[in-house]
């Protein structure tokens, strides 16, 4: 090889490498952004509960999903009522326990 064709094949080699990288560094940008962004925004929210406005915020959330769920005509599923009935019960016994002690 010559040091012409040396150099070209070194340039060629230095732009790929360029284009690589920064499609690397976009690729991680953009899924950063759509994966972890709305994430750390709510933990952020989460932990600056000693403000009033997050604490009210939370509030107007729960009373939301609490409305959503009463209009529906089911709120659990059945699974979750099975595992519900098994620690009411389980619970039920260990008060029946406590208060003859």
């Amino acid at each position: 090889m010559s040091k012409i064709e040396n150099k070209s094949e070194i340039g060629k080699f230095l732009i790929k490498l360029t284009a690589i990288t920064i499609s690397i560094i976009i690729i991680i940008n953009v899924s950063y952004n759509l994966i972890f962004a709305d994430k750390l925004e709510t933990l952020n929210i989460i932990f600056s509960l000693n403000e009033k406005e997050n604490v009210e915020l939370i509030k107007e959330k729960i009373r939301k999903e609490i409305n959503r769920g009463l209009e529906k005509e089911n709120m659990i599923n059945d699974e979750d009522k099975k595992i519900l009935f098994k620690l009411y019960n389980k619970l039920k016994k260990e008060f029946e326990n406590f208060e003859t002690n």
